[in-house]
């Protein structure tokens, strides 16, 4: 079956209310029909996600954008000009077309348009924009690949495999406020990206839990996960798999998942979930662990989510 034909067959289960898994740049989403509240529902129960956290609208083009949003900002097509399609959320006051659910009853909703020719195809051919998490079940580590779909959620009604996705991480989720703008989850695009369109509100509070990835827990493993730092001095190296970036830590370990050849945070991102689930699936590692990289740029985002992919472990 060509690609052609797995679309139009995954965009007719989308009009049917039914759930589909589809690969963006940033990782595999488990999607459903925005304007569809059952099928939306159908989200949470599958991947047993609270309904206080809210979903984003994967969209095709900036008419749908129109129709989901109240009097977009001549800033969100600035923004939607340089980042679009591309790896950049908007969170914008929601119009009444959107239903309640997907925005956990919030007045806002996030929306963005995927930098991923098989989800844009998938949208414009389910004739809907595409309400769409993660593909894997709630608070564990976000797919990559369809086997990682497969493996966490088997009863999907329908995996459009689209191969390894590209960029790794999920995207930048930002809200606009009448000073500019707010990050309210990092990706790969950067507070310095956005900068050059709109400034940076560092006066405005942020809400807790207005967007999805904002939970102190997140992206975590079956089995324990720690960053590399003093705290690790106990731990049995011959029985851990280490996440290598720099490669100076990896004397004695079990084995090493090298994320960049050439210490680039983009290869970071783009294999840090793919090495926690080969971890995670080997039989011979029992703990993971994590090597840190400095706080700037990508290094934000590839933090953000090694601390909530260990934060439960850390309680322990």
């Amino acid at each position: 079956m060509n690609n052609s034909v797995k679309i139009e067959l995954a965009a007719r289960y989308i009009r049917e209310g039914k759930l589909v898994a589809f690969p963006t740049e940033t990782v595999y989403g488990l999607g459903a029909n925005a304007l569809d509240s059952m099928a939306v529902a159908r989200i949470f129960e599958l991947k047993e996600r609270p309904f206080f956290d809210p979903l984003i609208i994967h969209i095709a083009c900036l008419e749908q954008l129109e129709k989901l949003v109240l009097h977009p900002p001549e800033t969100v097509y600035r923004l939607a000009e340089k980042f679009w399609p591309g790896p950049l959320t908007m969170v914008l006051p929601k119009s009444p077309l959107v239903p309640e659910i997907v925005t956990a009853g919030l007045p806002t909703v996030g929306i963005r348009m995927p930098g991923n020719a098989i989800a844009l195809e998938l949208i414009k051919k389910s004739d809907c924009p595409i309400a769409a998490p993660s593909a894997n079940k709630f608070g564990r580590i976000s797919p990559t690949t369809a086997a990682h779909v497969k493996k966490q959620l088997p009863n999907v009604d329908y995996i459009l495999d689209g191969g390894r996705t590209t960029v790794g991480i999920e995207s930048t989720i930002i809200r606009l406020t009448e000073y500019g703008f707010q990050i309210l989850r990092n990706g790969i695009i950067t507070q310095e990206n956005i900068e050059s369109i709109t400034p940076y509100d560092y006066r405005t509070e942020i809400e807790e839990l207005s967007a999805p990835g904002m939970m102190k827990s997140h992206y975590s493993p079956r089995k324990k996960l720690l960053i590399a730092d003093r705290k690790i001095a106990d731990i049995d190296k011959t029985r851990a798999g280490l996440m290598s970036f720099s490669g100076q830590l990896e004397h004695g370990y079990l084995k090493v998942a090298r994320l960049s050849e050439s210490m680039d945070l983009k290869d970071y991102a783009v294999n840090m979930f793919e090495a926690m689930h080969a971890f995670e699936d080997d039989p011979e590692v029992e703990v993971i662990i994590a090597e840190p990289v400095s706080e700037t740029g990508i290094g934000k985002a590839i933090m953000d989510r090694l601390r909530k992919a260990e934060y439960s472990w850390r309680q322990i």
